[in-house]
């Protein structure tokens, strides 16, 4: 039997309870959930548990298509500029990217782990290979950089062999939103809001511009449907 998750209504949410919570979860944490459910604190409680069982369920789909994405779009600039092509002046990156890439490095430094290149790939996060589609920002005083030309054209365009053709701005779009929900979901926010079911469908649906097998894998082992459906579905949440 799938996993449905925790039930919201086994716990018995007393005044006492309820009070403790607030003070705990904080007022300001709680309020966009207050809004919610119209200021009933019970509601708003189970909203948050919701919340973060809704979050649990996006976690394996998010990280397969993160896994995914990177490889791919290593292997197709390892083909254009070496394999350690964030080494290579030629793929014209920008300042934040060359940001994140000292940072990556640095860390690795730190914690005293080989600066080799599946190391540093592997320290590269979700938000700098979304960056990799957007159009490149500045390099200098009065330049920035053109990842059209770049590194999308001769490199990153063939990361996605199953959706052609393919623009640029059509794969940074959805990926960009699903960067937000991801950075959403690790710093504990709520995304009970968002069009959670259209999140999910684009998450297989870039998966599947990879790679189908991934998509088929992702969507087989993903518990957001089932997450989603116990709560009325996304947008509709009811206790």
């Amino acid at each position: 039997m799938a996993d449905r998750g925790p039930d919201v209504n086994d716990f018995c949410y007393t005044d006492e309870i309820l009070d403790d919570l607030e003070v705990s979860l904080s007022r300001e944490r709680l309020g966009t959930y207050l809004v919610a459910a119209q200021e009933n604190r019970e509601e708003a409680v189970r909203l948050h548990v919701w919340n973060t069982a809704v979050s649990a369920a996006f976690y394996g789909p998010l990280q397969g298509l993160e896994v995914a994405l990177r490889n791919a779009m290593n292997r197709r600039l390892g083909e254009r500029y070496g394999e350690a092509w964030y080494d290579n002046g030629r793929a014209g990156f920008d300042g934040g990217a060359l940001v994140r890439i000292a940072n990556a490095r640095a860390d690795l430094a730190r914690d005293r782990h080989r600066d080799d290149q599946h190391r540093v790939v592997a320290a590269l996060s979700f938000g700098f290979w979304v960056s990799l589609l957007g159009p490149g920002g500045r390099v200098a005083a009065g330049r920035r950089a053109n990842y059209e030309m770049t590194l999308w054209r001769p490199a990153l365009r063939g990361a996605f062999p199953y959706r052609a053709p393919l623009t640029r701005r059509q794969a940074h779009r959805p990926l960009n939103a699903l960067r937000t929900l991801r950075n959403r979901i690790a710093h504990h926010e709520p995304i009970f809001a968002r069009n959670l079911v259209e999140d999910h469908e684009w998450i297989l649906e870039v998966a599947g511009w990879i790679s189908p097998a991934t998509r088929a894998w992702i969507e087989h082992h993903s518990r957001v449907p089932t997450v989603l459906e116990n709560a009325g579905g996304a947008g509709d949440v009811r206790f």
